[in-house]
């Protein structure tokens, strides 16, 4: 029997909702006849917005609460950017289905001063804006001379900051500008030979309850098979790697010519001085193994070393 109901956990955070929305349009196109409620809530990530985030602790920052809703079936499923989404997840809950990705490149976005400028050519000591240790140590790899600062807040907000001037530029994910219409604030898309971009990133995830075999039937019509499995290697690479979403580890993935799924990996220290960065390719028949592989290839580089001097500084009471 067709699924009747669906109620679904978001952020309320205005690109939240413009894709969790996406995804409400897109089942109502799919299923003619079901009806289909959106439950939109604060998490913690939207609450606390005067700490960084790699200081607050980042597992599930963003999605615990729609899981709690989940869990006591006050929800069916919760519509997430990917890339906030944990490697591992509540017993009982699952990854049930991944989106067609949308451009998974960083974008840097300028003040109306720099225009003229791009993110090679700004002057030493401006000022860039992110939020992401992945970014931030990318970045001061390949360009030590400019000065970051973090930023926090949905989208609009971080705008606002720039064009007030407390920054020269932003670094901003290409793929959420595009869902909120803005777009035409792209100055440049970053190159990944620059900066690789977060695991997950431009996809969305939708989490569902493990077993709920007549929910994941119904989400299951917006699966695109190549993003889930890139998404599954970049995942497993990040999960054996134990990083949370707000460590300095990068990716890449993409198709060869042969129909092997390749996939790229970065991990740096903060200050950018060390930097692993890998590649390893094999069958889609395993993502995963793709994913485990080039943890490993990187872990005896010494990326675990890196990450464990960035978890004590981190949290130095754990």
């Amino acid at each position: 029997m067709a699924l009747k109901n669906l109620r679904i956990a978001s952020r309320r955070s205005q690109l939240a909702m413009v894709q969790t929305e996406w995804v409400r349009d897109e089942l109502l196109k799919a299923h003619s006849g079901m009806e289909i409620s959106i439950e939109a809530m604060a998490t913690q990530g939207d609450k606390i917005l005067d700490v960084a985030l790699a200081k607050i602790g980042d597992k599930g920052l963003f999605t615990k609460e729609l899981e709690a809703q989940m869990l006591v079936n006050r929800a069916d499923i919760a519509v997430h950017s990917l890339k906030d989404l944990p490697t591992n997840l509540p017993d009982g809950l699952m990854l049930g289905c991944v989106t067609e990705r949308e451009d998974p490149a960083d974008a840097l976005v300028m003040h109306a001063k720099n225009k003229d400028k791009t993110l090679a050519t700004l002057p030493e000591g401006s000022v860039v804006g992110t939020s992401s240790l992945r970014r931030l140590a990318q970045l001061r790899h390949h360009y030590p001379h400019l000065t970051f600062k973090d930023v926090r807040g949905n989208v609009i907000t971080r705008l606002e900051k720039l064009d007030s001037g407390q920054f020269d530029c932003l670094i901003l994910a290409a793929a959420g500008l595009g869902r909120l219409g803005l777009a035409d604030r792209i100055h440049e898309l970053i190159d990944p030979s620059i900066s690789l971009h977060a695991v997950g990133q431009g996809a969305l995830g939708i989490e569902c309850r493990e077993g709920d075999a007549e929910v994941l039937a119904s989400i299951k019509v917006l699966e695109h098979r190549p993003t889930s499995l890139r998404c599954l290697a970049e995942r497993a690479f990040l999960r054996t790697l134990e990083g949370g979403c707000q460590v300095p580890i990068g990716v890449n993935s993409r198709f060869d010519d042969d129909g092997k799924l390749v996939l790229t990996g970065m991990v740096a220290s903060l200050d950018g001085l060390q930097l692993l960065r890998d590649e390893v390719s094999g069958s889609v028949e395993d993502p995963e193994a793709i994913g485990n592989q080039l943890a490993e290839l990187l872990r005896s580089q010494g990326a675990g070393e890196i990450l464990a001097k960035i978890f004590a500084e981190a949290r130095p009471e754990a």
